[in-house]
């Protein structure tokens, strides 16, 4: 219908649009804690909340993580039970241990764990940055063509609909 008639409305998301959620970003989004990794605590929470994970010391669920001292508890998205616990020591990565969510009892020791992001929608500052561009470069030309046609009122409410910082 697309190619063969003129009637066509085309409905997407945003991410479609844009390309945002892409599985290969995805991939690149996975965050990856081995015994021994020199890592600052301090930039784990960082990426852990670039990943949209976030930290909630009193409801811990899938999606949050929760900072005391030298240890890190993170509730992986992909898990249903289970947390993993990070030991600092400085910089390092001292332990890692899975622990069940609701005692904090150990289940095991890890060498390796992957946090994937908590949304497949997640996406890089760069292709974010872009995605914001193209929506704001869409946006004044929208405006122009409403104030071209007179139609003014229509203009205002639109900016007052999108009147936000877009900025990244």
């Amino acid at each position: 219908a697309l190619f063969e008639r003129q009637d066509v409305i085309i409905v997407a998301s945003v991410s479609c649009i844009y390309g945002l959620g892409s599985p290969v970003e995805y991939g690149e989004q996975v965050l990856s804690l081995r015994v021994g990794m020199q890592r600052s605590r301090e930039e784990i929470l960082r990426k852990l909340v670039a990943i949209q994970y976030t930290r909630n010391d009193y409801d811990f669920k899938r999606g949050t993580f929760r900072a005391r001292g030298d240890i890190l508890e993170i509730f992986p998205v992909s898990y249903t039970d289970a947390a993993v616990r990070v030991e600092f020591f400085g910089d390092e990565i001292e332990r890692l241990r899975e622990i069940d969510v609701l005692t904090g009892r150990v289940r095991g020791e890890r060498e390796h764990i992957a946090i994937f992001p908590a949304s497949h929608y997640v996406t890089g500052r760069e292709r974010l940055r872009a995605a914001v561009r193209d929506i704001e470069e869409e946006l004044a030309g929208q405006l122009e063509r409403l104030r071209a046609a007179g139609k003014e009122l229509e203009a205002q409410r639109l900016e007052q609909r999108t009147n936000y910082d877009l900025e990244m």
